[in-house]
């Protein structure tokens, strides 16, 4: 189904757009934000603004759907997803967010205008999912001692 490969590409492209006309491609904008005691930049609160409105009216027909329309069921989170893995992961993100002023989506959408500062980003963010998933497989293997 052409639809199910289309519409997330549709939709990356209009995001990144989106981050792209608000400014989120400029890690000062970000770092502005964040310095809530300094020259304080209100951008972002009003980009997040606009992303809330948007979901507020679409969460609105969520439960009216029966699935959605390129899936079987919905992937909603409960309250059981919050893990101290989660919180922890967060405060790196949002430390590593603070210090570079990039978050994934911005950071991919900045490669056509500072394709170096990107790649260095990229790099850095693959680099770190990699090691996360080197622990979590560590973690997950079976002790030595206890395969004997």
């Amino acid at each position: 189904m052409i639809a199910r490969q289309v519409l997330p590409a549709v939709s990356g492209v209009l995001f990144g757009a989106g981050l792209a006309l608000g400014g989120m491609t400029n890690p000062a904008r970000i770092r502005g934000f964040l310095d809530v005691f300094g020259q304080w930049d209100p951008t972002l609160a009003f980009v997040m603004g606009g992303a809330l409105a948007v979901m507020a009216i679409a969460w609105r027909f969520v439960p009216r759907m029966a699935s959605p329309l390129f899936e079987t069921k919905f992937s909603l989170p409960d309250r059981t997803d919050l893990t101290p893995q989660l919180v922890g992961g967060a405060a790196l993100f949002g430390t590593g967010w603070g210090l570079a002023g990039l978050c994934p989506g911005p950071g991919v959408a900045i490669f056509i205008i500072a394709p170096v500062e990107a790649l260095v980003f990229t790099a850095s963010l693959l680099a770190g999912m990699a090691l996360h998933r080197a622990i979590a497989r560590t973690r997950t293997e079976e002790p030595v001692h206890a395969r004997q």
